[in-house]
């Protein structure tokens, strides 16, 4: 093994507060260090105990930045709290916008980030220990404390004893340890565990997500009878194609794709959807026919141009134009982002909240440069976010700006900076 560089002269060092940051910068140089290493002499056993090694120090790693996530978390609200009265909803929605821009994670990653941090020293004792031990990562220790989400300290705690007690816990892998974490909450909060089941048939919905290759994961959250029922009567035509005597030039899959997109839109073909989808096309698709640029539906990504067009069905496409990458512009003096210049504003976003590492649909319309502040209702001036983000900015602490270059830069109320995506 080779070293490329001697350890910093503070790595040893630990600030008057007591927080070992030099001993996690002496972690990062050791991680550089194994980095720059030559593997090539070593076994195939060797690689592999230091791939465990790693799989166990990750592991630990994950447990000592919750154990920050919740001091963080402990001081945040009480050095924002003035007294009893104080809105702990929104502490803790600038607590959650926080550990978001430090972790470089979504709002909804942050947001069990901060609720596992929690949970993991109130009541879910040996769990967190075999954490901290590197024995079970973070995807397991999550799956296991969302399931004790509603659950009290008490009742948390007996959950962790049976959990503790069961033989070789950390070889089960992350659906079985969330199906018996299931089974035992149910058995030791029956009433909890059926108000939330309760709550979540209220939660129904159907969404949609891009996939690869022009495709999309159309989901919906309903009760599981009525999910099974769905699938059964797909699966019903299916084997009712099979018998027609015509010859079947489907997979199993495509028919029941098929007859999902027929039976919700009531077209006769599913290819046969009537619809209107705006399009962002670049502007040098139109200088140069032979441009190899695509078009892209906001949210959804890349689709190639002749899958567009539909001869089956009526589609109209409302074409924006870009100019690398950005949509260009319109103007307004409205207070609001309405009409043109909102689609033009969500179409530059791609339909995603354009806050630093969130993935969330764009809700709200955003000035960069408030209204109040005479801040105009224009392109230059609008960004697209979701409704959490949109909230956060107005707590105190918090501000927006556009940079020189164009980026959006958001300032926390600790003082750091996070620059937009581009």
């Amino acid at each position: 093994m080779t070293a490329t560089k001697d350890p910093p002269a503070h790595a040893t060092g630990v600030h008057a507060g007591g927080f070992p940051s030099g001993d996690l910068t002496l972690l990062r140089f050791f991680v550089e260090h194994a980095l720059a290493a030559d593997t090539s002499a070593l076994s195939d056993t060797e690689l592999i105990d230091q791939i465990q090694e790693i799989e166990t120090l990750q592991a630990s790693l994950a447990a000592l930045q919750a154990d920050r996530i919740r001091a963080f978390a402990q001081a945040h609200v009480d050095s924002h709290r003035v007294d009893d009265r104080a809105d702990v909803d929104k502490l803790h929605r600038s607590v959650v916008a926080q550990i978001q821009l430090a972790c470089r994670v979504s709002t909804a990653e942050a947001r069990t980030r901060v609720a596992d941090a929690r949970d993991l020293h109130s009541g879910l004792d040996d769990v967190r220990c075999l954490h901290e031990a590197g024995q079970l990562s973070a995807a397991k220790v999550s799956a296991i404390a969302l399931e004790c989400r509603d659950l009290n300290a008490a009742q948390r705690a007996q959950v962790d004893a049976r959990l503790a007690a069961v033989r070789d816990l950390t070889r089960y892998g992350i659906g079985r340890l969330r199906a018996m974490t299931r089974r035992l909450v149910a058995e030791i909060a029956p009433e909890r565990f059926r108000a939330r089941v309760h709550a979540a048939r209220a939660e129904r919905r159907v969404t949609l997500r891009p996939a690869p290759d022009a495709m999309s994961y159309l989901t919906a959250y309903v009760p599981v009878e009525q999910g099974a029922a769905c699938l059964a009567a797909l699966q019903k035509a299916f084997v009712e194609v099979q018998v027609d005597p015509q010859p079947l030039t489907r997979t199993r899959g495509q028919v029941l794709a098929d007859t999902l997109v027929e039976r919700v839109t009531g077209q006769t073909t599913a290819t046969a959807v009537n619809l209107e989808v705006q399009v962002t096309v670049p502007v040098q698709a139109l200088l140069d026919p032979t441009s190899p640029l695509p078009a892209e539906i906001p949210g959804l990504g890349p689709v190639p141009a002749d899958l567009l067009a539909n001869p089956e069905g009526t589609k109209s496409l409302r074409r924006l134009l870009t100019d690398h990458g950005l949509v260009i512009g319109g103007d307004s003096r409205q207070r609001i982002f309405t009409g043109l210049l909102a689609t033009l504003v969500k179409a530059r976003a791609q339909n995603r909240c354009t806050e630093p590492y969130c993935d969330a649909p764009v809700r709200h319309l955003d000035h960069i440069r408030r209204g109040a502040d005479g801040g105009r209702t224009e392109l230059e001036n609008g960004r697209g976010v979701c409704e959490f983000h949109n909230h956060v900015r107005e707590q105190p602490g918090w501000h927006v700006a556009r940079a020189p270059d164009g980026a959006v830069v958001t300032t926390t109320p600790t003082g750091h900076t996070y620059r937009g995506p581009d």
